[in-house]
């Protein structure tokens, strides 16, 4: 079976896509279109390197951006295929700076294998990953158990993708019904036992809608065929998310394919190894120290709002990934 990846990347201190940006977003500012939605930390390198040593298996990536590349890149790597948004966004809708854009066309990337891992740019790989980490018996793994939807604080646009996407899928399939056909993923052993509790009760005092799912902020596999369904299920809800520039609280995003294919029940439980954490000048030496240690499989390095010493927090970062990726994978020059 082959795997390839999906990442996406973009160089927000490129002068002329800082110039196209400026130009559509006007002077409107919002979560939508900060500069800390862009800025490149520089740890690519070790993105490449993360995937040649602990992931040998993948068939090719498939390293998606406006048409930009990292300095380091070698264009000519055997497993590389660099995609312009060009090469598979409908015209009319570019430029994009919506990642919900990008993310729910990627279907469409010339010759994307049917079994796919979709990475954001602040996902790495710490330690050695099988192919069943991510795929089993042809399906997708991935935590199924119902996690009703939270919302607190300050309303986000990422507050609003959820409860879309979440409409979608109880547009589109019948709780009971889904409960009774696959029930054995919903709660399953590869799950802790409060999981299980929680998503039994609520089949039991919520029987009639899905409440929620957990959301990855990890790499996540899945099949093309599950955007080609959502495509032909809901053609106009997609494509007003394609032609939006910026994120919008109208869009959907790639997690409405994840949950889409835990409703159908196309999807092998499992419980992925995955750090998420903020890099602030309170968090870096925790990050530092668990990169260094690999103390889990993966690790997402969010880039928090406000103010930080972006450059002083980068070096320590780069710092501790050299510790365990020394050596330049057949992706550098």
């Amino acid at each position: 079976m082959d795997i390839d990846i999906v990442v996406l990347w973009v160089d927000g201190s490129d002068p002329a896509w800082q110039a196209q940006k400026a130009k559509y977003q006007g002077k409107t500012l919002t979560d939508a279109n900060s500069v800390n939605r862009f800025r490149d930390w520089g740890l690519m390198p070790y993105w490449f390197r993360g995937i040649e040593r602990f992931a040998p298996w993948v068939r090719t990536v498939h390293f998606v951006t406006c048409g930009h590349v990292p300095d380091f890149l070698n264009l000519d790597a055997p497993k590389l295929h660099h995609v312009r948004h060009s090469d598979y966004i409908p015209a009319a809708c570019l430029p994009t700076f919506s990642a919900n854009t990008i993310e729910m066309n990627v279907h469409r990337i010339p010759g994307l294998a049917d079994h796919y891992v979709f990475f954001n740019d602040d996902m790495f790989l710490l330690r050695p990953q099988p192919e069943t980490n991510f795929f089993r018996d042809g399906l997708p793994c991935t935590f199924g158990g119902e996690v009703p939807a939270a919302f607190r604080g300050v309303p986000g646009i990422w507050q609003h993708l959820i409860a879309n996407d979440l409409r979608v899928i109880n547009n589109h399939f019948h709780k009971p019904e889904q409960v009774r056909k696959n029930g054995k993923k919903y709660a399953n052993r590869a799950y802790p036992w409060k999981d299980n509790l929680r998503t039994r009760l609520l089949e039991r005092l919520y029987p009639e809608n899905f409440l929620g799912f957990k959301n990855l902020h990890a790499p996540a596999a899945f099949l093309k065929s599950t955007l080609e369904t959502i495509w032909a299920e809901e053609p106009e809800l997609l494509e007003a998310t394609t032609a939006r520039r910026f994120r919008s609280n109208e869009d959907v995003n790639q997690w409405l394919a994840l949950w889409w294919q835990v409703a159908a029940g196309k999807f092998s439980p499992f419980m992925t190894d995955n750090v998420v954490e903020d890099c602030n000048p309170d968090t870096v030496d925790r990050l530092c120290g668990l990169i260094r240690g690999q103390e889990h499989d993966m690790v997402c390095i969010n880039d928090p709002s406000g103010d930080i010493p972006f450059e002083a927090l980068a070096a320590e970062l780069k710092a501790a990934f050299e510790t365990i990726l020394p050596e330049k994978s057949s992706f550098e020059k």
